[in-house]
């Protein structure tokens, strides 16, 4: 089954004037995107707390789908996430999509003081939180004695509106956490490895078509292994290098350090699914060939959604 495309615009920046914000993602609604997402970070100049900004966000639309994107599990006890993100999911009438992650980013740690635990171990955590997360949007208490976590005869309420549970988007780079996505999540998310805890050059090496595929591969076989099918799964991919071009106009690229590092790059942009360059209709032959060969259908194209806004008229929903 071919999965129709959704877009995704990431959240604009916070400039001072909120009014001004709230018409930018009201904006992004008319545009057709399916979903504004917003980061997890507390270093490097990001300003939005998520959950506050989905539930402004959520006020301020009436269609437009929240999700976060992703945070990251260390930052949140469970029992709390789930009561916050159940509540908003009532209050916008079910458009809250939840996207968690093991956290990476290591000047986040170091400015909060939060220790860094190796990668196995936030993974393994971050696997308790989704067993007692996905628990506690179900009907019955939960009840979780575990390494990490302790669980007595909890009532997740209030229940959500979207049943069974918000959709869950678990994202990563690594065969663990891709597995991990593969076997309890409703959208995968594919990304590279951050094994620094920095963007950097190795990191985007890691987005190169060849070892894209094999991301997939193992979702792929991860899902099959415990009876699911691939085709139940949504898969998401971000676009970091995006410059979308039109007569006597070359468009600006993506400004980010992704960006940046994969133009310094010339074999990632000459194949990497991080790339898409060309007019209007060169971009939608693209992602539907890409959509074809691995299988991405949720996509985030970039922070510049004018830009992105006829691809997304010709191809959400489709």
């Amino acid at each position: 089954m071919t999965r129709p495309f959704r877009f995704i615009a990431p959240a604009p920046r916070l400039t001072g004037d909120p009014a001004r914000w709230r018409a930018e993602v009201r904006r992004i609604e008319d545009l057709g995107f399916s979903t504004l997402s917003i980061g997890d970070h507390v270093s490097r100049g990001w300003a939005l707390e998520p959950v506050t900004a989905m539930t402004v966000a959520a006020e301020a639309t009436s269609r437009l789908r929240v999700l976060s994107l992703a945070l990251a599990n260390d930052y949140r006890h469970p029992v709390i996430l789930h009561k916050a993100l159940a509540t908003l999911d009532v209050f916008s009438s079910g458009r809250v999509e939840l996207g968690i992650g093991a956290g990476w980013m290591q000047s986040d740690y170091d400015s909060a003081g939060i220790p860094m635990d190796p990668a196995a171990t936030r993974i393994e955590r971050l696997e308790e939180s989704l067993r007692i997360l996905t628990g506690l949007f179900g009907p019955a208490p939960v009840n979780v004695t575990g390494r990490y976590y302790r669980i007595r005869d909890l009532d997740g309420l209030p229940k959500p509106v979207q049943r069974p549970r918000p959709p869950l988007l678990v994202g990563g780079g690594g065969r663990r956490m891709l597995s991990l996505a593969a076997r309890v999540a409703d959208i995968v998310g594919v990304h590279c490895t951050l094994p620094s805890g920095v963007q950097d050059a190795a990191a985007v090496a890691d987005l190169a078509a060849d070892r894209i595929a094999e991301k997939v591969r193992w979702v792929q076989e991860a899902a099959e292994a415990v009876g699911r099918r691939v085709s139940d799964l949504e898969l998401q991919f971000s676009v970091y290098h995006c410059l979308i071009t039109r007569p006597g106009h070359i468009g600006a690229p993506n400004r980010s350090s992704f960006a940046a590092l994969i133009a310094a790059a010339p074999e990632l942009l000459a194949d990497s699914p991080a790339v898409l360059v060309g007019d209007v209709e060169r971009c939608v032959d693209t992602l539907i060939e890409r959509r074809e060969r691995y299988g991405f259908s949720y996509l985030n194209l970039g922070g510049d959604v004018e830009s992105v806004a006829p691809i997304v008229a010709r191809l959400a929903g489709t």
